[in-house]
């Protein structure tokens, strides 16, 4: 390999921005290198404020920082100019409201049949996409407002961020509806007085525009914002950021560059690995065209506190060409104990696989889907994927869609794209919910109102950040529930995204709940009896779908863990989470395994580990995942 001698000078070209973003696939190293990088600023620029923070809902910072991260910025201790600081969605939600909040129901009571008091509690319900929409906001009040000079900022894995990125342009449709409710209310003021003088609503809606704008701005602005994409070289990381690359130009987000992490510096250290490295570094250049390559060297050891992280940020080396090796010798590991049991002889339906992004999810969940469609020819088997960043596809060297394609006579895969569920959810239920919502009816001679049922169209067109967890899981469960399957696994999101599925059958209820309560006082207004009985089905799927998540003998869930210190941190608040959401679990799998890191027996205690040991890289993407079955059963 060929490195740029001048380290240093290969990541100056990035000192002039105002706002760098870090994401990729989870897994990777983002946090690591935004802590790294946030820190490097922080000592070229002394006589700035540099904040970082994470809009990641389950964030690593305070692991690989090794301090404290809370809600509130506060400053690192040897760099006094540098604040932390991980975004509190729920926090952000109340301080918004309390700003805000009053000028929202005033301008939704002025776009729909309901009275200001019946809207209240819906701003105590929880919010689908909330991480999302908070974090994006707060970064624009931040930059926009000049509250600090530079901002890093540590992203979720790369499908939630593009969710977030793309939320600007859902906020811009809500707002332009809120428009629509308040120019209602300016025509029927003018009908009555003859003219309309403005007031405080209009106020709000010229400063959010300008916000809103303000911030589309400085997000596009090549000069000021850039998302580095970080990156592993590994099969499933290169098509994902394949796919991130091309998501971001649709955005008009700048991309400043790919980072690959992790990378081994010579062949003697694992001739298997370095092989596939190099192979896939070339790969690499070939998609970054446009932008600057750069390589981290593996370290011996995890890059934690601030000695590691400012080590680690001077190795960065940026790479023009590469030296291809040939492939190895393959050799498999032997099948360590214990095993998994026979989930379907246990009468298990669901299968959930979760854990830190990175972590080799999918191929676990590829391996045990694999695995019980061999033991089992005669049962229905499907693997689904709902993170919005798919690799299932990946794992198995094939492309996968919304429609089910089968891998073998009895096991299918999926993934679940959200904007084909959200389009049948709108037209089972948004459109009719849009209509009653604005007061308008459909039925002959029912009243045909102005402005406000176009703005709530609007509303329910757009694609809310988040829905796609609650679509996933009514899709999931509508399969179990036709026994067209006999057993589904789940490969999903990252951890904080995986809680937010968890979480979704309560927050749907408490939605629904509300519908129904504004539906019983109006109800004579509104009608619409046959819509109420269909959204009361759905509540009582919703309701059922909770028992079975939370029922041991329908559903198991799986954890995904290696032996690095933010990996396991992570997992033991996430076992925590599950304990109090009352959902079994009874394994952890150790993925690539060796004999030289044992874990602590205390760490997860009543949990029996399962170890997965190191699989050879230089194979076909099916053969790891039918080798990696055989180890785990």
């Amino acid at each position: 390999m060929n490195s740029n001698p001048q380290i240093v000078d290969s990541i100056h070209q990035y000192d002039s921005l105002c706002l760098t973003m870090f994401s990729g696939k989870g897994g990777v190293g983002k946090t690591t290198l935004a802590c790294a990088f946030a820190r490097r600023v922080a000592q070229l620029f002394p006589n700035e404020n540099i904040l970082l923070i994470s809009t990641d809902p389950a964030h690593s910072l305070g692991d690989v920082l090794q301090i404290e991260v809370a809600e509130q910025a506060s400053p690192l201790p040897d760099l006094p100019n540098l604040s932390v600081q991980a975004l509190d969605a729920k926090q952000l939600l109340l301080e918004f409201k309390a700003k805000y909040g009053n000028y929202l129901e005033l301008l939704v009571e002025r776009g729909s049949f309901v009275e200001g008091e019946d809207l209240t509690p819906v701003w105590d319900l929880e919010w689908p996409g909330i991480d999302e929409v908070m974090g994006l906001l707060e970064i624009q009040r931040l930059l926009t407002e000049k509250a600090v000079d530079r901002i890093v900022v540590d992203m979720a894995p790369s499908g939630h961020t593009l969710n977030l990125l793309g939320i600007k342009d859902f906020l811009h449709v809500v707002l332009n509806s809120l428009e629509l409710f308040q120019e209602k209310h300016r025509a029927i003021a003018k009908s009555f007085s003859g003219r309309y003088i403005p007031d405080e609503v209009d106020d709000f809606l010229a400063k959010l525009k300008s916000e809103l704008a303000e911030g589309k701005r400085l997000l596009q602005d090549v000069d000021f914002t850039a998302c580095l994409v970080v990156a592993i070289a590994e099969p499933m990381s290169l098509l994902e950021t394949k796919r991130f690359l091309d998501n971001l130009q649709e955005l008009e987000i700048s991309c400043g560059g790919l980072i690959i992490n992790k990378i081994l510096t010579g062949k003697n250290q694992d001739l298997d690995r370095y092989s596939e490295q190099q192979n896939l570094l070339d790969s690499f250049l070939d998609i970054s065209v446009n932008q600057s390559l750069f390589i981290v060297p593996q370290q011996i050891t995890e890059p934690l506190g601030s000695l590691a992280l400012d080590n680690l940020i001077s190795q960065i080396q940026k790479v023009d060409t590469v030296a291809i090796v040939p492939r190895p010798t393959i050799q498999w590991p032997a099948k360590i104990s214990p095993n998994f049991s026979d989930f379907i002889n246990e009468g298990k339906q669901l299968i959930l696989i979760g854990g830190k992004g990175g972590v080799g999810k999918t191929t676990v969940a590829a391996a045990i889907g694999w695995a019980l469609a061999s033991y089992y020819p005669d049962k229905n088997i499907r693997l689904i994927s709902i993170d919005p960043a798919h690799s299932l596809g990946d794992a198995f060297g094939k492309k996968l869609g919304h429609e089910p394609t089968q891998l073998t006579a009895n096991l299918s895969g999926q993934e679940i794209d959200a904007k084909t569920i959200l389009e049948q959810f709108r037209n089972d239920y948004l459109w009719e919910l849009a209509e009653m919502m604005s007061g308008e009816g459909s039925e002959p001679g029912a009243i045909k109102i102005a402005y406000t049922p176009e703005a709530w169209r609007q509303l329910v067109a757009q694609a809310l950040p988040g829905i796609d967890e609650m679509l996933s899981l009514i899709t999931v469960m509508d399969l179990l529930d036709s026994k067209q399957q006999d057993l589904i696994i789940l490969d999903t999101a990252p951890t904080g995204h995986l809680l937010r599925f968890l979480e979704m059958p309560s927050a749907l209820a408490e939605w629904l709940a509300w519908i129904f309560k504004l539906w019983m006082k109006y109800q004579n207004v509104l009608g619409r009896i046959d819509f109420m009985g269909r959204l009361r089905k759905l509540r009582q799927q919703v309701v059922q779908a909770q028992k079975k998540l939370q029922d041991p003998n329908h559903t198991e869930f799986i954890g995904v863990i290696q032996a690095e210190a933010a990996i396991l941190a992570e997992q033991i608040r996430l076992t925590e989470s599950l304990a109090k959401m009352h959902v079994s679990q009874r394994y952890i799998v150790h993925n690539r395994y060796s004999q030289e890191i044992e874990l602590d027996d205390n760490l997860f205690v009543n949990k029996t580990i399962i170890r997965l040991p190191i699989l050879p890289r230089s194979v076909e993407s099916q053969d790891r995942i039918i080798g990696a079955a055989k180890l785990l059963f």
